[in-house]
């Protein structure tokens, strides 16, 4: 970073910047925590002798938990691509109008949790849906561990609840998918060549102003090995939206290579791989009660809009904790 042209590519330093967050985030923590442990050293030392001091070794000892305990959550994102930022990308599915309601939800529920942790929020593509929410919508969370964190929550989204366009009062089931990626900054990371790519331009249909409606500056990529088809439409220029839908593609394409992996992974252990896309996931209740239950690892809470509100760390932290002790290799013997 010191170097006189570092900030002459802005992409490439800022992918560098990234790179740094995402190691301080695990450094300071780590000098923190070894800071703290002499503290204590010399507090119980002293403690033997003074009554009052040893009155504040179990606080001591709490606030040094704490961190640790931190710690080897971080340490649990050790994949290939956990330090990067992350891609969300929401979709309505069953449930018409209930579903693309629910599905802004969840898109509102990512950002506020991003946010909480001041994280950068982009708006890579947003489809609305008549008479409301969202068709789908992608959003890029940038900042350290983004994709570590979130990468549990690929899967089917279900609430139930009294809907609010049923002039009958019914209780209503809907469905949204997200699908998480690895934000891929560098080109090198995941190569991909030109004549694999079919591009469509078209007139961008979300809000944006004169003219962003009414150009063709919006851009569609298909992949034509994989299928995948990535848009963007939210940025003034047909080449801003084509770098950015460049960069969705690099994403999917990242994340099906750690799908492999963890495929591999899982059948070296006899399992089935407990994540991806089109997997029910979690189950968000408002009727006949209130509550939040991950189907994977059993985690619930009783306080739906907290959760909604952004409130979903606890729920990422022990699919993190789950998903290590389904990779750890079986111990048990047979006798």
């Amino acid at each position: 970073m010191a170097q006189p042209d570092f900030w002459n590519r802005p992409e490439r330093s800022q992918a560098v910047v990234a790179e740094l967050k995402a190691l301080k985030a695990i450094l300071k923590p780590m000098e923190t925590l070894a800071r703290q442990t002499d503290d204590l050293h010399a507090l119980l030392e002293m403690a033997e002798e003074d009554a009052e001091l040893a009155a504040e070794v179990p606080q001591a000892l709490e606030q040094l938990e704490a961190q640790l305990k931190d710690l080897e959550l971080k340490a649990l994102l050790n994949g290939p691509w956990d330090g990067h930022s992350a891609i969300v990308s929401i979709h309505a599915r069953d449930g018409g109008a209930d579903a693309a309601d629910w599905a802004e939800m969840l898109l509102r529920m990512y950002i506020n949790w991003a946010k909480s942790r001041d994280y950068e929020v982009e708006l890579l593509d947003r489809q609305d849906n008549d008479p409301a929410g969202i068709a789908s919508a992608a959003i890029a969370v940038r900042g350290p561990m983004a994709y570590g964190y979130l990468k549990g929550e690929s899967g089917i989204h279900r609430l139930v609840r009294i809907s609010p366009f049923n002039a009958e009062g019914k209780r209503q089931t809907s469905f949204a998918a997200v699908d998480v990626t690895p934000e891929i900054t560098d080109e090198k990371e995941v190569e991909i060549r030109e004549e694999d790519i079919e591009e469509q331009v078209f007139r961008s249909s979300g809000p944006g102003g004169q003219h962003v409606n009414k150009t063709s500056s919006a851009v569609r990529l298909t992949h034509i090995p994989t299928g995948i088809v990535v848009a963007c439409q939210t940025q003034r220029s047909q080449h801003q939206n084509r770098a950015a839908a460049m960069r969705m593609l690099r994403a999917r394409l990242a994340r099906i290579e750690e799908e492999k992996r963890e495929a591999e992974q899982a059948a070296k252990y006899k399992q089935m791989p407990k994540t991806g896309f089109g997997s029910q996931i979690r189950n968000y209740f408002l009727h006949p009660e209130q509550r939040v239950k991950d189907a994977r690892t059993g985690y619930m809470v009783t306080d739906f809009h907290r959760v909604l509100d952004g409130d979903i760390q606890p729920f990422l932290d022990a699919y993190l904790r789950w998903r290590a002790a389904q990779e750890e290799p079986s111990t048990k013997t047979h006798s």
